[in-house]
Order: C-alpha cells, then sequence, then structure tokens
C-alpha cells in the first residue's frame, strides 16, 4: 500500500488543489490526512490564497480514499461540511508487519496508544518536517502544505512499505527519508 500523507492545508486552496495530482503522480492508493484542514488558526498567519469553501469542494470528491484525524484547528463544524472525518484524535492501521498510528500530534501521545518498536507514528502540528527512528520507533511528519516553519519547504509525505519520505510541494523533489 502506498499512502499520500499530507497535513497542515489550513484552507489553502493550492494546497488541497495539490492533492489530487500528488495522488496521480505518486501513484497512491490512500490519503493520510493529519488535521488542520480548513482554518488557519490564531497563531498562523492567513495564508495568501485562503478559500475554505474551495478547499471542501476540492477534498470532499477524494472520501473514500482519505483517512483523517483531527487537527487542534479542525473544529465540529468542519465535520458537518467535509466528508471524511476530522473528528478522531487518532487512527491505528496495522498493515502486515507493523502498525501505522495517525494523530495530529497536539496530545498527549501516552493516552492515545502505547508506542511499540517497530512501529509508525505519523504526526503534523508542528509545521517541521520529520523523518526519525528513536528506540526503534519512526516518528514521521510530512511538514506542512501550506505554512512550514523553521525555514523547511511547503512539503507532503509519501508512505511505503518500507519507507517514508517527505517532498517538497513545489517540485515534488525528496527532501528527507527513511527506510524501515
Amino acid at each position: 500500500m502506498r499512502y499520500l500523507v499530507i497535513s497542515d492545508i489550513h484552507g489553502s486552496e493550492s494546497s488541497a488543489a495539490a492533492v489530487q495530482d500528488l495522488l496521480s503522480f505518486h501513484g497512491a492508493d490512500r490519503i493520510l490526512s493529519l488535521g488542520d484542514v480548513l482554518y488557519h488558526g490564531p497563531r498562523n498567519d492567513l495564508p495568501s490564497d485562503y478559500a475554505p469553501k474551495k478547499v471542501i469542494s476540492l477534498l470532499n470528491p477524494l472520501k473514500d480514499q482519505i483517512i483523517g484525524v483531527r487537527g487542534n484547528c479542525d473544529a465540529e463544524v468542519d465535520q458537518m461540511v467535509l466528508e471524511f472525518d476530522v473528528h478522531s484524535d487518532f487512527h491505528r492501521i496495522t498493515e502486515r508487519k507493523r502498525t501505522i498510528y495517525l494523530t495530529h500530534g497536539h496530545l498527549d501521545i501516552s493516552r492515545l496508544f502505547v508506542p511499540v518498536p517497530g512501529n509508525l507514528i505519523l504526526s503534523g502540528h508542528t509545521h517541521i518536517p520529520t523523518a526519525e527512528e528513536k528506540k526503534g520507533i519512526f516518528w514521521l511528519n510530512p511538514g506542512s502544505m501550506t505554512l512550514p516553519k523553521e525555514s523547511h519547504p511547503r512539503s507532503y509525505g509519501l508512505l511505503e512499505e518500507t519507507a517514508f519520505s517527505v517532498h517538497r510541494l513545489d517540485d515534488r523533489s525528496v527532501y528527507m527519508e527513511i527506510h524501515f
């Protein structure tokens, strides 16, 4: 299974518009959305192309391909307009060799699940891409498609059976990767 991993769109029309193209370009089977889909949040600048209604119309047609979790900027009203889940604090996917945990990253992870060596934890929230292994657990963050921090590029992730890579949104090139 190949997953396109997106996070922190924050209402950006261009970021949402890129999702369908990226899905096709990478031949991904599903989309893992790590939250903060529509609202920019009080600590972030308003994206230049902020258009939540357009984001809704771009992502809802992909609803059958999206597995999502709630970000700290996602509200109850967002679930009323989005046809894929943005209400769950975490989601678990069991694959052949490991378990993949999805969370936005703003909640205490120990309340959500117990990490086990070999498993993958995907989160967003920080807007900083990460691909690292600590004590046998893989901590993966695709960064932000809209509002990157600490001089990182706008980015997204690609999760495959044996690797996770972060790609620059502007040219789809690999920015960082890790193999399992």
